[in-house]
């Protein structure tokens, strides 16, 4: 017998695009239900090449008979309907920041640490990392096991899809307005962000990390190893899809390169595009509509003992959001939490 599923947040991009994934690989779902926070309830969303969805309210909605809820409608919204999800039965994959940092809510991407989905039994909760953490720690579990990871400096490019629809239209609209003379304002980002880099991803603290960078620092240390220790900084690009990240890692032990081009080539989900010559990389761009985390650039770092730097870029999308939640759902089918 499939499964009763929710998608709240089903008309925001990472919303449409976990609705598109789950029918793509064909998630064992009996019932498929589009909601929304606000006044979005009343709109259709698509489901499949076939299938249109009408959104109902997330407001208040009876999770009781819900076997699995995907939130994807912003952490207000988590913060306030997700528990309520989970107390009533379901099981939430919750995709904002709201959760990941909860000692009992595991932080999962299924190629680095599905295990720790049994830790979610109580309290019926799971988070998803960022986009960027979740490419860095893709690429930086195999490289773990063979030299024990210590410290990594990342930089973190951020496409405007992660800030949501309108920030790709103002994308659209700076570019479009810088060519015939008519520059729009700046207002979901704190700069133009046409043919612009803006060195801000979310609020600035108190001690200058902006919440994206702390949060990438602390989503690593989650996933990988609680010993291990990372320094992020993250910039906004005027690119619509595909984020990336230049990463340098110190480890413990020696790491050949040869040795962790073996080791990612050898790891699911993972794709080694690194050739030593003009264009043998991937760039942001080429990630869109792609499910694989790409990486290039692997080279020694000569400035710590045992220290390697790589490129590694995804869609925003698609492993960096609605792709990952997926497969998280279905190792909870596969491990029979959901029975």
């Amino acid at each position: 017998m499939g499964l009763k599923v929710a998608v709240a947040g089903a008309t925001s991009q990472v919303g449409r695009e976990i609705l598109r994934t789950l029918a793509e690989r064909g998630f064992p779902a009996d019932e498929v239900i589009a909601l929304a926070p606000g006044r979005a309830g009343g709109q259709e969303v698509s489901f499949g090449e076939e299938k249109v969805l009408r959104v109902r309210a997330l407001d208040g909605h009876d999770f009781r008979d819900t076997d699995l809820a995907f939130f994807a409608a912003g952490e207000a919204a988590s913060a306030a309907e997700a528990p309520r999800a989970a107390a009533a039965g379901a099981f939430v994959i919750d995709l904002s920041a709201r959760f990941r940092m909860e000692p009992d809510v595991p932080l999962v991407v299924p190629e680095v640490n599905a295990g720790t989905l049994t830790r979610a039994r109580k309290r019926r909760i799971v988070a998803c990392p960022g986009s960027i953490a979740t490419a860095v720690a893709m690429v930086l579990k195999p490289l773990h096991a063979i030299g024990q990871a210590r410290r990594a400096v990342v930089t973190g490019f951020h496409a405007v899809s992660g800030a949501g629809k309108e920030a790709m239209d103002e994308l659209w609209t700076q570019t479009r307005g810088l060519y015939v003379n008519e520059p729009p304002p700046a207002e979901q980002f704190p700069k133009n962000i046409a043919f612009n880099l803006i060195p801000q991803v979310g609020d600035i603290g108190d001690d200058g990390d902006t919440k994206e960078e702390a949060g990438i620092a602390l989503e690593l240390r989650k996933l990988l190893d609680p010993d291990f220790t990372a320094v992020a900084s993250c910039v906004r690009v005027p690119v619509f899809i595909g984020d990336a990240a230049s990463v340098v890692v110190a480890f413990e032990k020696p790491v050949a390169e040869k040795e962790a081009w073996a080791a990612l080539r050898a790891t699911p989900g993972i794709v080694v595009l690194d050739r030593r010559e003009e264009a043998g990389y991937v760039t942001p761009a080429e990630t869109a509509g792609e499910d694989a985390v790409f990486v290039s650039r692997l080279r020694r770092d000569l400035t710590v003992p045992h220290g390697l730097a790589f490129w590694c870029a995804t869609d925003t999308l698609r492993k960096g959001a609605a792709l990952n939640a997926v497969q998280v759902a279905e190792e909870l089918v596969r491990m029979k939490l959901l029975q």
